[in-house]
């Protein structure tokens, strides 16, 4: 039976578009009180609206890479909820000229200042929380990339979404007597806004293909759901047509 959501405090990052609102209306629908964060007030009201159709939700605008405002940020959800069950830190970057021939300091420093860094000051914020209830679950976003690094991703994605794994282990090992777990989710291409950054973004047709955001939005539930008792450490989920797989066929027409 799946561990019911009712009443549980889910706090989503990056959760106005793509893995994180899939995530966020995923788990509204399942009962939990939703709390959504990003850096665009427009996504953020838009998201909202099909949030609050569902079940409990409010918006947060945030900056991830603001250590203090993400603390600011906890501590309001806190002083609302009284607790925080869930975190799901989907907020993520890369850069559009990513590769070493072309990628600047300044563009590795946002996608490590997002990707990494922000990953971790949500994580730091709420695990106080976590430990007065004995309990927490911290869904992190990693990638593909994060176990199989590509020239397509870049450096600056790869690195960071390597290191989310060690991440979300080090959380494992070290909070695990306190009831908290952590999981890494490792989705290969997903038809998510994300894709307009690539220096060639895909077709309609391509991202058809793709693992879409709704499918992932049933992958953090299927997490959130499991019983406390239960870690899932690491769920990898790719496209079936996995064009990492297909030695460059774009879609199955070419073969």
């Amino acid at each position: 039976m799946a561990h019911p959501l009712t009443g549980q405090v889910a706090w989503i990052t990056g959760g106005g578009s793509g893995i994180g609102l899939a995530g966020a209306m995923a788990l509204a629908k399942a009962g939990a009180n939703v709390v959504i964060s990003g850096r665009n007030a427009a996504t953020n009201n838009s998201a909202l609206a099909s949030l609050q159709a569902l079940g409990s939700a409010e918006a947060l605008l945030l900056d991830v890479a603001d250590k203090h405002a993400v603390k600011a940020a906890a501590q309001q959800i806190l002083d609302r909820h009284g607790r925080i069950d869930i975190l799901v830190t989907s907020a993520g970057t890369n850069a559009t000229q990513r590769n070493f021939d072309v990628v600047t300091p300044e563009a590795w420093d946002d996608v490590v200042a997002i990707n990494l860094s922000g990953l971790f000051y949500c994580v730091h914020a709420v695990l106080p929380a976590m430990r007065r209830q004995q309990s927490g679950l911290i869904i992190n976003v990693s990638s593909w990339a994060g176990l199989y690094a590509s020239k397509l991703t870049g450096p600056a994605y790869n690195a960071t979404k390597r290191a989310v794994l060690a991440l979300t282990e080090s959380i494992n090992m070290e909070e695990c007597t306190h009831g908290i777990r952590a999981t890494s989710l490792l989705p290969g291409e997903v038809a998510t806004p994300i894709l307009d950054k690539r220096p060639v973004p895909p077709s309609a047709e391509q991202r058809e293909l793709m693992v879409q955001a709704e499918d992932m939005g049933q992958a953090i539930l299927f997490v959130a759901q499991m019983p406390e008792r239960t870690c899932i450490n690491e769920l990898v989920i790719s496209p079936t047509f996995n064009r990492f797989y297909t030695g460059g066929l774009e879609t199955p027409a070419q073969r």
